[in-house]
């Protein structure tokens, strides 16, 4: 400690001979220097080696415990701390001594996290908490309501400055994924067309807009693309499809007792942003057979860009981006950690604001140096 005074004296008050004296103390400095300073300022934490990113879930549903069991395969992360609706003491989750609090108590909790990722629904829960939270935190979320996210970005945009964080929306696999291979195709192919088309499988968002309607006790739904449609599309014929055209849906719903199933159908069929520019079926079912055949969470899709390049537009291209998912929010779940980092790594650059995929650098989302990015990867 003495060396780091005499330095800072010799610094401030040019006093020649503190500069004499620190200098014939140069080989302490090093070890002075990172000792009289917190390990924090050096990303130290306790005995590792350096401080892992400290992760904050809202929300433990499927997506909940999906990015748990996420951040538990991504080793420069951990899981810090968990905030629920319910009572706190009654949710049971699969990390060992991690604290759960109650959301109504977040504000006196807004060290407890490096960033939030938010495991609401996009139907009443994001538009409320992702602005409100980004002011607190840097946060990560899923927001699907293609339609909505310019305004929702907006909001939160706001928030996040005012707080002087980093929020990015809208990650997943669409949007997220596939809109950065919808970008990607579009500015490679700019005579072209896009194509997107999801399922078979499951969709959280709109299973949850079921189940947020009056008188539904449970439900699931099922993106369905239209085979025609894929086939005209591949074979390279770009034709014009309507959203009816590429898609339906199939819902299969549990109503609570006494329910009006005939206005619950109704509702879902002409929800809008969800379901009413789409055919829609709707099937009326107990909880055991929901429980006993749509149990899983399966998902995918895939995005095609039809091109052409040449003089006169002679040569045709396709690409093609597919997933097929075991599991729809265990693979959202990973890519919302992994965009968790690129809000963390941000947020200590100074930025701030809302983000979206289009806007984080493929680096940001890995764990890997440059070095280590250009030699294994590029």
């Amino acid at each position: 400690m003495d060396t780091l005074y005499i330095y800072l004296y010799s610094v401030f008050f040019e006093n020649k001979f503190a500069k004499t004296l620190f200098k014939s103390c140069k080989m302490w400095y090093n070890f002075i220097m990172i000792s009289a300073l917190p390990p924090t300022t050096f990303g130290l934490k306790g005995n590792d080696k350096m401080s892992k990113i400290r992760i904050g879930i809202v929300g433990y549903g499927n997506l909940g415990r999906g990015t748990e069991l996420a951040i538990r395969q991504n080793p420069d992360t951990e899981l810090a701390c968990v905030f629920t609706r319910r009572d706190p003491s009654s949710l049971k989750i699969m990390t060992e001594n991690v604290p759960v609090y109650s959301l109504d108590d977040i504000r006196n909790h807004r060290d407890c996290a490096d960033v939030l990722i938010l495991c609401g629904g996009s139907a009443s829960d994001l538009p409320v908490q992702g602005p409100q939270l980004a002011e607190l935190f840097c946060t990560v979320d899923s927001f699907d309501t293609h339609a909505k996210i310019p305004q929702y970005f907006a909001a939160v945009d706001e928030s996040a400055k005012k707080g002087g964080n980093v929020s990015i929306i809208s990650v997943g696999w669409d949007p997220g994924m596939f809109s950065v291979s919808r970008l990607y195709g579009s500015c490679i192919l700019p005579d072209g067309k896009d194509y997107t088309f999801w399922g078979k499988g499951v969709s959280q968002g709109h299973s949850d807009a079921i189940r947020r309607i009056d008188g539904v006790a449970d439900a699931k739904q099922y993106t369905i693309p239209v085979q025609e449609a894929v086939d005209a599309v591949r074979n390279g014929s770009d034709p014009e499809l309507s959203t009816r055209q590429k898609h339906t849906r199939e819902c299969f719903v549990v109503a609570k007792e006494g329910a009006d199933t005939a206005k619950i159908e109704s509702e879902i069929k002409n929800m809008p942003n969800y379901f009413a520019d789409y055919d829609t079926t709707v099937h009326f079912i107990s909880q055991e057979e929901l429980d006993r055949d749509h149990s899983g969470i399966p998902h995918g899709g895939f995005v095609i860009r039809s091109g052409k390049t040449g003089l006169n537009g002679e040569t045709s291209h396709i690409v093609e981006y597919s997933l097929k998912l075991g599991s729809n929010p265990e693979f959202t779940s990973s890519i919302l950690v992994a965009y968790a980092r690129a809000a963390y790594r941000l947020h200590k650059e100074g930025a701030a604001g809302a983000k979206t995929v289009f806007d984080i650098a493929p680096a940001y989302l890995s764990p890997k140096s440059g070095d280590e990015l250009r030699a294994s990867m590029l």
